[in-house]
């Protein structure tokens, strides 16, 4: 069975990506900021789209029907995004950190247009945290239940 990301969360972040790319393409102060943080996303988010993306893709599908044989390989994926949590989130804190940055850079530059597409990362960040991430565990521990395996 091929587990997929749910596709709205692949669209964010290309967009994510997208919007980055385009602050860095400003140059300066800004686009120094906006690169660091690309660096430090673009390892970050192929870990995301790896092992907490695709026990997502399952939701909509455990919600209304039963767990099936097949669905047993997430289990490993979420096994391995639990062992990886810590990183993950040492790693959204270093995230955090330059995109504070990039929006106080902006913001001294009276640029705030850029300024808020760094605090709409930052959201996205905390999003991750208090909900996707739970959300793929729970899915792998679900599983863990409705198939016997531990």
């Amino acid at each position: 069975m091929d587990f997929k990301s749910p596709e709205t969360l692949n669209e964010e972040h290309l967009e994510l990506h997208k919007e980055l790319a385009g602050l860095k393409n400003v140059g300066g102060d800004i686009g120094e900021a906006a690169d660091l943080v690309i660096e430090l996303m673009h390892p970050h988010f192929m870990k995301e789209e790896e092992y907490a993306m695709p026990p997502l893709g399952l939701l909509k599908t455990l919600a209304t029907e039963e767990a099936t044989p097949e669905m047993k390989a997430i289990i490993d994926i979420t096994d391995r995004l639990k062992m990886l949590m810590p990183r993950m989130l040492e790693e959204h804190q270093q995230i955090f950190e330059g995109l504070l940055n990039l929006a106080n850079v902006a913001t001294k530059e009276n640029k705030l247009e850029y300024a808020s597409i760094a605090k709409n990362l930052i959201a996205h960040v905390k999003i991750e945290e208090e909900f996707y991430y739970p959300a793929a565990l729970l899915v792998g521990e679900y599983l863990k239940l409705k198939l016997n395996k531990e």
